[in-house]
């Protein structure tokens, strides 16, 4: 089971992250206004711990000097030497078709017997009725490019 849940959707508000370890790999999982993203907390280039980085939005210009931040997206910069790699597919931004980050899917899923990780034994078991929302990595999935 590569599924494991790291958060309530509550702990993790719009703008900020959690550091989790999950399997032996430390991960940073992001909320970018109520979308979240996963990505391994080391950086390709001297893997320095690229989720202690800023947190920024895509820039854009339609001439020399004028530029914008997009309202989409995320972008994260690692704090060593300031590469900048996409949230949403781990692609760097120098060089997008050859250098990223390991990136994760991450779900928001209900609470409930569907999310907890199964253990080697049984127990009897009572109907419980959660209403809080979970953030869940799934380890096992690719992020598509």
């Amino acid at each position: 089971m590569n599924r494991h849940v790291v958060a309530r959707v509550g702990d993790v508000p719009p703008g900020s992250r959690v550091l989790v370890t999950l399997d032996g790999r430390e991960i940073g999982v992001f909320n970018v206004d109520g979308e979240f993203f996963a990505v391994r907390n080391r950086c390709p280039h001297q893997a320095g711990p690229l989720c202690e980085g800023i947190l920024t939005r895509p820039v854009s210009s339609t001439r020399p000097g004028e530029y914008a931040f997009t309202e989409e997206g995320g972008i994260l910069r690692c704090p060593w030497h300031q590469w900048e790699f996409d949230l949403a597919t781990g692609r760097s931004w120098c060089d997008p078709d050859r250098v990223r980050v390991r990136s994760y899917p991450v779900v928001v899923e209900r609470g409930g017997a569907d999310v907890r990780v199964p253990g080697p034994y049984t127990a009897e078991t009572f109907p419980v009725a959660v209403e809080d929302e979970y953030v869940v990595v799934d380890l096992g999935g690719r992020q598509p490019s």
